[in-house]
């Protein structure tokens, strides 16, 4: 089964070590964390946006922006996506984990 996002990693991988002239990617490896961290944060504001405007076709682009740009987090910081999947995994076997919330007295 082909895994859009690991391909996307080793792209990103390769190009962080392999400058291509006019490649995205490597313009945002060459600006380095701040930057990538910036288009992070503004792709997941324009995904919620989108989600609120209850606009699926924008919101499935967002959520592609933002999934590639984590994706170049990723790479910028060596973690590879099988250390994020394996955390999922872990995740996926887990039951009843739902958090307690505390209760709070609002009118104090």
């Amino acid at each position: 089964m082909k895994n859009i996002l690991n391909e996307l990693y080793d792209i990103a991988i390769d190009r962080k070590s392999n400058f291509q002239e006019g490649s995205y990617t490597c313009y945002l490896f060459s600006k380095g964390q701040d930057k990538i961290l910036k288009k992070c944060g503004e792709e997941c504001s324009e995904m919620i946006i989108a989600a609120k405007n209850n606009d699926n076709e924008e919101l499935k682009n967002e959520i592609a922006d933002l999934l590639y740009h984590i994706t170049i987090l990723c790479a910028d910081k060596n973690l590879p996506f099988s250390d994020v999947e394996a955390v999922l995994e872990e995740r996926t076997h887990k039951k009843g984990n739902l958090k307690e919330f505390k209760n709070t007295d609002k009118n104090t």
